[in-house]
């Protein structure tokens, strides 16, 4: 197997997600979910065309619903199932020293302001 990277692959690993995020891109502001996210990029699902070699702005809740994170990127790669981005600067505190994930927010986990 070769071990030459294309341009499209990822350099870090990343973790499943489902966390609402909102994005900013030149076709608009919109919200959608996070399927997969790393310390360097992230993919978003969405039926919604987005271009390619853009910049991006996300807010979205990563450790707890009540504080978000923006960060900025490029989207590299479009298709009709979503985009993918690469950040500007890699997420701190996503991982610890061995590589693993810490634990973050998941939408299925949030509850409702009349919930107790």
């Amino acid at each position: 197997m070769p071990q030459n990277r294309t341009p499209n692959q990822r350099q870090t690993p990343r973790r499943t997600a489902f966390i609402i995020a909102e994005y900013t891109v030149r076709e608009g502001v919109f919200r959608d979910i996070i399927k997969n996210i790393g310390t360097s990029g992230m993919f978003i699902s969405t039926k919604r065309p987005v271009a390619e070699n853009q910049p991006v702005v996300l807010k979205f809740p990563l450790f707890e619903f009540d504080h978000l994170v923006q960060i900025q990127g490029k989207v590299v790669r479009s298709s009709h199932h979503g985009f993918a981005v690469t950040f500007d600067e890699p997420i701190s505190g996503l991982t610890g020293e061995d590589g693993q994930f810490f634990e973050i927010v998941h939408e299925i986990n949030r509850k409702s302001s009349d919930a107790e």
